[in-house]
């Protein structure tokens, strides 16, 4: 193949990933014009169409999804072999991509990454905080952060704290207008506050556990949110009751500002691993941020 074939190549790769054609040639470093006359000219070298145009964004044909799936996989094991080549410079360097909930990012990843990147300056971290179950490999990123229930069998998973204690949360202002549920039965007369998850339509379920008997809950609400700070800033307004880590209300109950319910019904969640495919992670940088989160009782 030609040095000039696989620029081009590269190049359908970017629009794809971007699904628009300026901040593909903004991220390329090339005019719009000058980018469509590469993917115009693959198309005639192919013979095939590989990118539909609309008024808004650019989507591979069917003839361009099965190129990019051939080369994707391709173009992150040379983007792996090449930070790879970092490992015979002086200091580990490379960016490395985490998808993560919002809980994990917070309480363990920004900790533990802090002192990494103070005595590693070569090294960047990206950290985009989703509750969506990514598929890392496919989506680009380096590795994921989920609760070890979550975590697909065919990664390896590194452990990266402790399970976490969950608590169900009112203001006492809420409880004012209504008694304090007593068992799961009672938090149907109760708004919860509730946490949105990617897939459409669906709420987070409240897991509560009591003499091994486990169930699922979901309190109607009419708030919902996609962040766990909103949804405790609406508890302690008094909008409704929430199922929170405990470690984000602790102070809050201490200080009287929150009163803690049916505890005896929820345990803890399995705690938080750190997931990623091993063939694609060999990089100095990428061990170093293992050894940095990794969880040591």
């Amino acid at each position: 193949m030609r040095r000039e074939d696989m620029a081009d190549l590269a190049a359908f790769a970017v629009v794809v990933e971007e699904r628009n054609y300026t901040r593909a040639a903004t991220r390329l470093g090339l005019s719009q014009s000058a980018l469509s006359q590469i993917i115009k000219r693959l198309e005639e070298r192919l013979s095939v169409p590989l990118v539909a145009r609309t008024t808004r964004s650019v989507a591979p044909t069917p003839a361009g999804e099965r190129l990019w799936q051939t080369l994707a996989p391709m173009l992150r094991d040379l983007d792996q072999s090449l930070i790879a080549l970092g490992e015979f410079r002086d200091k580990p360097s490379g960016t490395i991509r985490i998808t993560s909930v919002e809980h994990a990012a917070k309480t363990i990843l920004l900790p533990a990454l802090a002192k990494l990147v103070a005595d590693y300056p070569d090294i960047n971290v990206e950290i985009v905080a989703t509750y969506e179950l990514s598929d890392v490999v496919a989506e680009g990123f380096d590795a994921g952060v989920r609760l070890g229930e979550h975590v697909s069998k065919d990664m390896v998973a590194v452990r990266m704290g402790p399970d976490i204690p969950m608590a169900i949360v009112a203001a006492p202002s809420y409880l004012r207008e209504r008694p304090a549920p007593a068992t799961p039965h009672d938090l149907a007369s109760h708004r919860g506050v509730n946490l949105r998850l990617p897939t459409p339509g669906t709420v987070n379920a409240w897991r509560l556990v009591h003499d091994d008997r486990e169930i699922r809950v979901r309190v109607e609400g009419p708030l919902v949110f996609n962040t766990i700070e909103l949804i405790l800033d609406a508890a302690l307004a008094g909008l409704g009751i929430a199922y929170l880590p405990l470690d984000q209300v602790d102070a809050h109950l201490r200080e009287g500002k929150l009163v803690r319910m049916l505890g005896e019904w929820t345990p803890p969640l399995p705690g938080y691993h750190l997931y990623y495919a091993s063939r694609l992670q060999t990089s100095q940088a990428f061990r170093l941020l293992l050894n940095a989160v990794r969880y040591r009782p």
